[in-house]
């Protein structure tokens, strides 16, 4: 009776403590010859390691280093959505644990609440990983093809709804380029119809300055016939008083 009468030792907050060894002691530098680790504090003399704040990583003595003699490989998509992703394995898990409630719709904010996804940037995505079997409703911002066919075969719905468009003039300036880029064509194809009109008006303009042009070369062509036909009867008549002047002196000389 003694025996299984012991009293339980009561743990207490102050009695705490590590194991032996847990936690290492830090060396403490600069403490005396005798430490080991005095005096210079195992940094030598002198030189460029001795001083403080100097960081040599990656630096190979001037020669060209690692870092920049290998090549780049990939590049960053500015363009990258952030979506967290859920699978049809982990809803037909949730489900069957009473994280979530079938009969009621599966939103964002329910994801979130019951821990299935963290908050993103862009919503949440359905992926097509793992097989579904309860009938559930479900909103989320993003799901494959046949994650929206699997969910159906199960007797559910699911609607996809887009995120919500950022406001003009917000992000980054290239990004704003891009999107004009892509915009273009669109502008182009939407002003096909006004462009046709422009043409013509611009070819009725050609014809308007042909026709002009080609009066004006009529013109002066008239004008110097007249000119030319006035032009020569004097001479017809200067060589008629010709004749006349020669007639005179023959019969003079007669």
């Amino acid at each position: 009776m003694k025996a299984a009468e012991k009293e339980v030792k009561e743990m207490r907050l102050n009695e705490l403590v590590d194991c032996q060894g847990a936690r290492k002691l830090r060396r403490r530098v600069g403490r005396g010859m005798g430490s080991g680790k005095g005096k210079t504090s195992g940094r030598g003399h002198k030189g460029q390691k001795s001083r403080s704040g100097v960081s040599l990583l990656g630096f190979e003595g001037g020669q060209m280093p690692l870092y920049r003699r290998l090549p780049k490989r990939g590049f960053n998509n500015p363009f990258t959505k952030d979506y967290a992703e859920l699978t049809l394995a982990d809803l037909e898990a949730a489900v069957a644990k009473g994280k979530i409630d079938a009969k009621k719709p599966v939103t964002e904010e329910v994801l979130r609440a019951s821990g299935m996804v963290k908050k993103s940037r862009h919503g949440v995505r359905l992926l097509a990983k793992g097989e579904l079997r309860t009938k559930l409703t479900i909103e989320v911002t993003g799901a494959s093809k046949a994650a929206i066919a699997a969910v159906e075969k199960a007797g559910g719905g699911i609607t996809v709804t887009p995120p919500k468009p950022k406001p003009e003039g917000k992000g980054k300036a290239r990004h704003r380029k891009f999107k004009e880029g892509a915009e273009a064509p669109k502008k182009k194809a939407e002003s096909g119809a006004d462009g046709d009109s422009k043409e013509d008006k611009a070819d009725k303009r050609a014809k308007k300055k042909e026709a002009g042009q080609a009066e004006q070369q009529k013109d002066p062509a008239d004008d110097q016939a007249p000119d030319q036909a006035e032009g020569e009867q004097p001479s017809e008549t200067k060589e008629g008083t010709k004749d006349g002047e020669d007639g005179d002196s023959g019969s003079n000389e007669s």
